[in-house]
């Protein structure tokens, strides 16, 4: 996948919906779809869950192709070296254990 914006657009496509037809589905403004599309505009977080609900996929693989797609992005603006994405996931289960250990203590 190049981007989330290029996810939307390859899954609008699929389904022959014009940027007009699809904004009108979610509440954006063609202008915005198309922009969104080549990545010139950020798509909401807000609309996350009715995007997956359009596209019949599930709601988290929209929220990690979103939440990737701009990490990535931000890695790329601040020029982080790959390495950042390893740091990243080891840091991500770190938090997920800490997270499970204090849920076990509430218990």
């Amino acid at each position: 996948m190049a981007s989330f914006g290029q996810f939307i657009k390859i899954e609008r496509e699929k389904r022959e919906w014009t940027q007009t037809e699809f904004g009108a589905k979610i509440g954006i403004n063609t202008s915005a779809i198309s922009r969104i599309e080549n990545g010139g505009q950020k798509f909401s977080k807000t609309k996350l869950k009715k995007l997956a609900e359009l596209f019949q996929v599930e709601v988290q693989v929209v929220i990690d192709l979103f939440f990737a797609d701009k990490f990535a992005r931000e890695a790329f603006k601040y020029k982080c070296s790959d390495s950042v994405f390893s740091v990243a996931e080891n840091t991500a289960n770190y938090i997920k254990s800490k997270t499970l250990k204090r849920r076990v203590l509430e218990l």
